[in-house]
């Protein structure tokens, strides 16, 4: 699995010095379980093109991150698309979680979540399909961390599901 996180390591540095359109449609999804605050802290990084476009179908309406005027639709949308697209359980509960915000650069994005609380997780399971309303090569490499124990996996389109023991 670590050389799926190099892979897309090296697509973001590759595509992050060009305006070109990328020819690989990726993303990662981070589910780390903070033992502190006992909520799983969830990151996703997305190509910036990638994740407009995939709003903008979803939606509607045209998205533009880098443009204060959008930053209110932004939070919206990105709120909504991600309780559609993105589902987590843990020993057999199914959890609610949060949308915390999002960050932008000039070519990707972080969007930023976190589980209500939850005790001594053993069982991860999750539902990853960001994107896949806009690709059907769209890649999801998922990174669960519990207790510093790191399970990685890459999920294709259009297999959304995974399940991890720890």
């Amino acid at each position: 699995m670590k050389r799926f996180f190099v892979f897309f390591a090296s697509l973001l540095l590759l595509f992050s010095f060009t305006k070109v359109k990328h020819p690989y449609h990726v993303g990662s999804v981070e589910i780390n379980y903070n033992s502190k605050s006992k909520t799983f802290e969830i990151t996703g990084r997305f190509f910036l093109d990638d994740l407009e476009n995939g709003l903008s179908k979803k939606y509607g309406k045209p998205f533009h991150f880098n443009d204060a005027k959008y930053k209110v639709q932004l939070n919206e949308a990105l709120e909504n698309y991600s309780a559609e697209y993105f589902k987590l359980k843990t020993n057999n509960k199914s959890l609610k979680i949060n949308y915390v915000g999002y960050e932008e650069d000039s070519e990707s994005v972080n969007v930023y979540l976190e589980s209500e609380k939850v005790e001594n997780p053993k069982k991860v399971e999750a539902a990853v399909s960001f994107l896949y309303n806009l690709f059907d090569d769209q890649i999801n490499l998922v990174h669960i961390i519990v207790d510093g124990n790191r399970k990685s996996e890459k999920l294709t389109y259009p297999n959304r599901y995974l399940y991890q023991q720890f």
